[in-house]
């Protein structure tokens, strides 16, 4: 995968899983930095419970890092409010 795609899918990624859980975003590179991240934990966690992507391709890449980086969020959140 090359750079622009990279920052493509965790831009993409990245803001889908802001407006899921709540939010308006976090800027665009919080957004690309949320999704990268959120697309490294999507990977592992469909590895650990051995599930399938259910495509392939930019579209199946775009739905693990959505996943993680939804996953990702969530657990921002919490720790956020368990710190205020």
């Amino acid at each position: 995968m090359n750079i622009l795609t990279l920052l493509l899918v965790g831009l993409v990624a990245g803001a889908l899983a802001s407006f899921a859980v709540g939010g308006v975003g976090v800027g665009l590179l919080g957004d690309i930095a949320i999704g990268i991240v959120g697309s490294f934990l999507g990977t592992w966690l469909f590895a650990v419970l051995k599930l399938p992507v259910p495509f392939g391709g930019l579209g199946g890449t775009i739905l693990v890092a959505f996943i993680g980086s939804t996953v990702l969020l969530v657990i921002l959140r919490v720790v956020r409010r368990r710190g205020t």
